[in-house]
């Protein structure tokens, strides 16, 4: 591959990068003029299903796109996955009810979960020959996929107030026929001539594990009680799945998740440290805008925009890990240096957060949350697939991404009970949902028993990112002054 083509392709994967963003934040801000269009009667009910469709099927792909990238090779996968997603996009714009929306986003997460993941392993294939560790991809990949993440919410209510809510999903279209393009001209990447045999039944019950864990995390103590039929069928389901799953992958000739891969110590530390940062994420962007809503009385709008300061310090991560990596910051550094940031800005929201809080002080958090987090995002996949077999490089790249959606899903859940058990335990009107109603004194108690709430719930963020960050100093030591130094790669394990 020639270097105008390697550039050529790098700036495919940044466009690639864009779309898989924009999409998981730009359909926020259109769901009230997307229900007044489709169903004003019922549909308010049917909104938590835009999203869930979109992150079942999207998870529940993710271990096949691994396994696909080393069979098939990465290039039919990527231009297949942008595909799916393209018609997906066409079919949400065209969509007449709710039903058929959801469908259609569904599909379109079909091809969604290949976005990052298979784009992730494109890029890896783009590096030059012997090059390792942190480059462009990361630095400018985390720059593109920060400033997406802040003018996503604004692109989508710009849309929905000036053109059409089904301009959010039009707008994929040319962007990804342009990808397609450039793909099929620019990407020369190495393709599987020999045919191997695709582990279809460990894919689906990787499937149905995600999904009904996935489902306990949505509608447990939501839509069902805990301890429901439903939910507690849910959960043996996952837990039968799961079983089943790993039995599978002791047996299949090639299996979606090799169990290989956890014999390598920055593989399982790596995909352990990505599940909690998943978990913990969610728990900093989430609570802080329930917070500022809630407790500060900020519009849902107007307090999407506090994410502009964690946005930023992503974006600041992106550019300044070329420089400190040439200044001898390793993988091992930037993660380890990622958790201990995210810890303690859960301590500083844990012991800052209160009725008067000034909202500089929350921006300048969120600010450091985006530093932390950005260290990681970029960093922890470079570590896997430096220390992945090379004959498995999809898999373990994909596989990263997986267990950071079910770390995502696990920690929704938990930080979500937590906050209603404590808000139920201390707080007026029995749960949090009854807070808008109160008024006068009762509304004053139930405020502060709701911030308590949520300061325990950052305590826990804080505690998960401590683990993380003792897990990443069990990394190996990499020496090297040109960014991080290849980590030593295991010898190739049969499947």
């Amino acid at each position: 591959m020639t270097e105008t083509q390697r550039k050529v392709g790098f700036l495919v994967c940044l466009l690639t990068i864009v779309l898989a963003v924009l999409d998981l934040q730009i359909v926020s801000a259109a769901t009230v003029p997307i229900v007044r269009d489709l169903d004003p009667a019922h549909g308010i009910d049917k909104i938590p299903w835009l999203v869930s469709a979109y992150a079942l099927a999207s998870a529940a792909m993710l271990p096949l796109y691994g396994k696909l990238c080393d069979v098939l090779g990465p290039k039919r996968v990527f231009t297949g996955a942008i595909a799916t997603f393209l018609l997906g996009s066409a079919l949400c714009g065209a969509a007449q009810s709710m039903t058929q929306l959801i469908a259609a986003r569904a599909i379109q997460g079909l091809g969604g979960g290949g976005l990052m993941s298979v784009t992730m392993v494109v890029i890896a294939h783009l590096k030059g020959p012997g090059e390792k560790g942190a480059g462009k991809g990361t630095n400018v990949g985390g720059l593109v996929a920060g400033g997406a993440m802040a003018i996503g919410p604004w692109i989508g209510g710009l849309l929905a107030d000036h053109a059409s809510w089904r301009w959010i999903f039009y707008v994929n279209l040319p962007v990804g026929l342009a990808v397609l393009t450039a793909s099929a001209f620019a990407l020369k990447l190495p393709e599987q001539h020999v045919r191997r045999p695709i582990d279809y039944a460990g894919a689906a019950l990787a499937a149905a594990f995600s999904s009904a864990l996935l489902l306990v995390t949505d509608w447990g103590g939501n839509q069902y009680a805990w301890s429901s039929p439903v939910v507690i069928g849910l959960i043996l389901a996952a837990a039968a799945a799961l079983a089943l799953f790993l039995w599978r992958q002791t047996r299949a000739p090639e299996p979606v998740l090799p169990l290989s891969l956890f014999r390598v110590r920055e593989l399982r530390l790596g995909f352990a440290i990505q599940a909690i940062m998943g978990g913990s994420m969610m728990c900093a962007i989430y609570y802080v805008l329930i917070y500022l809503q809630v407790a500060r009385g900020i519009g849902s709008s107007s307090a999407g925009l506090y994410l502009l300061p964690m946005a930023v310090g992503m974006s600041a991560t992106g550019l300044l890990s070329g420089p400190l990596a040439a200044r001898g910051w390793t993988a091992r550094t930037f993660t380890v240096s990622g958790t201990l940031t995210t810890a303690l800005t859960f301590v500083l929201l844990a012991t800052t957060t209160g009725p008067d809080t000034s909202l500089w002080l929350i921006r300048t958090e969120l600010l450091l949350a985006g530093a932390g987090f950005g260290q990681l995002l970029g960093q922890l996949i470079l570590l896997v697939q430096d220390a992945a077999p090379r004959h498995q490089l999809g898999v373990a790249t994909t596989s990263i991404r997986f267990f950071q959606t079910l770390g995502t899903a696990l920690g929704a859940s938990v930080f979500g009970t937590i906050l209603a058990r404590m808000y139920a335990a201390h707080g007026p009107g029995g749960d949090v949902s009854a807070l808008a109603g109160l008024t006068g004194a009762a509304h004053t108690d139930g405020v502060h028993a709701f911030i308590d709430a949520t300061q325990v719930a950052f305590w826990g963020g804080a505690g998960l990112m401590t683990l993380a960050g003792l897990l990443a100093l069990r990394l190996p030591k990499e020496h090297g002054s040109q960014g991080p130094a290849p980590i030593r790669e295991a010898e190739p394990v049969p499947a």
